[in-house]
């Protein structure tokens, strides 16, 4: 098929950007607050949760919390807190920890990696609340974790300290009864109905909140009572979106994504910025994925949402790690292959055949490195003359043809 592409060029978005410079300090501030001291007996142990997430600067806020624990004379360990990520067993979980330099020796306390659980109630909708092992058996329970958007779910709770109490630390197990449950109950139901049972039950010594600005830097971070956690996590959540990047155009024939993966979004491409989840604020014709990250460890959750993609990125594929992720989340259709291609020219014009009436030359096209990094993308020319007449956006490079190697794969523009 000959096709004749719209130019493109590289802009940029200015987002609003401030960041916690100390993180460590931060930290030591935060549980000063909370007064642990109170709490802590010499030689207690503390399980801290530790997510699979790509957190900004995880290995640096679990080592403070950790220094933070030894100081008043308690004995920590760290407990991956994942559901049914990595591979949905124990070495595997571990191992999603260690690249993200977590690891015994880098924080100089043990992991206790387990898939073991203990059900410690049951909700009024009779589902059996798991708590991991090694962490009921602990003295207390530090949660950490990123307050943001679900990728799925929409309610006053969605990502966050408490979802990593009720899947995180509920395994495998937990994750698979909760997702299966969403099937019949909302995630608020369910959020109402378990998360009480956990808090009154479980012996959390504290929540540490993260939130997260536009360039993926730690923006805030709040430490959390046990008791406050249900009131003060909502408030976070909206200041989360608030300072949620997003792509500078509600509308697009063609979003061109150059990789996704588990370690940038738990469905690999964030469904808020794509507009795969209820109500969205961009509404995309075609999405092309190119490859799959390193650090996903061949989990292609999500893939489904791809329209098209390249034999790349498939080839890749640990089948069994996608799969035990998807049937967990209930979401077979997240392990969908999209119509695959050898070259990235043949999935664009297979993309914008099948985007409806439109000139090919007049495209609309958002080229981003992937869902996280959205400061600096490619776009077609059918956005110039918004892009003039807005003051967040700003023309890096003249409108050019798209270039292609000697395989017919994408080039970055200069």
């Amino acid at each position: 098929m000959d096709v004749n592409y719209p130019k493109i060029a590289r802009i940029k978005q200015k987002f609003k950007g401030s960041f916690v410079d100390d993180i460590p300090g931060e930290i030591k501030n935060q549980l000063a607050h909370l007064q642990l001291s109170k709490k802590i007996k010499k030689g207690d142990t503390v399980a801290i949760t530790a997510g699979s997430r790509g957190v900004s600067n995880i290995s640096v806020i679990t080592k403070a919390v950790v220094n933070e624990l030894k100081a008043l004379g308690a004995k920590p360990f760290i407990v991956p807190a994942m559901g049914s990520h990595g591979g949905g067993n124990a070495e595997g979980q571990k191992s999603v920890l260690g690249k993200y330099g977590i690891t015994e020796e880098r924080m100089g306390v043990p992991i206790k990696s387990s898939m073991d659980v203990v059900e410690i109630g049951r909700s009024e909708y009779g589902i059996p609340v798991y708590l991991d092992k090694n962490a009921e058996q602990a003295d207390h329970i530090a949660v950490i974790n990123r307050v943001k958007a679900h990728t799925r779910f929409t309610g006053t709770i969605e990502s966050g300290i408490v979802k990593m109490l009720l899947i995180g630390l509920g395994k495998r197990e937990g994750a698979t009864y909760y997702h299966r449950a969403i099937m019949q109950h909302s995630f608020d139901e369910i959020i109402k109905s378990v998360a009480p049972i956990i808090i009154s039950k479980v012996k959390i010594l504290f929540g540490l909140a993260i939130i997260e600005n536009a360039f993926e830097q730690v923006a805030g971070i709040t430490g959390i009572k046990p008791e406050d956690i249900l009131e003060t996590e909502p408030k976070l959540l909206k200041e989360s979106y608030d300072l949620l990047a997003k792509l500078p155009f509600k509308k697009s024939d063609l979003l061109i994504i150059d990789e996704m993966g588990k370690n940038l979004s738990g469905t690999g491409m964030d469904t808020n910025i794509i507009g795969k989840k209820d109500n969205p604020t961009v509404e995309i014709t075609r999405i092309f994925v190119r490859d799959l990250t390193a650090k996903s460890h061949g989990n292609a959750c999500g893939i489904g949402l791809a329209d098209f993609t390249t034999q790349k990125l498939v080839d890749k594929i640990d089948y069994n790690a996608t799969y035990v992720n998807c049937i967990t989340g209930q979401r077979p259709e997240g392990a969908k292959i999209p119509m695959t291609y050898k070259t990235d020219r043949e999935a664009m014009e297979a993309a914008l055949a099948t985007s409806g009436l439109i000139n090919t030359e007049e495209a609309k096209i958002m080229w981003i490195k992937n869902t996280l990094e959205l400061e600096e993308l490619h776009v077609s020319e059918g956005f110039a003359d918004e892009i003039a007449s807005r003051d967040d956006l700003e023309l890096l490079t003249p409108f050019t043809e798209p270039r292609f190697d000697s395989y017919d794969n994408l080039l970055q523009q200069d």
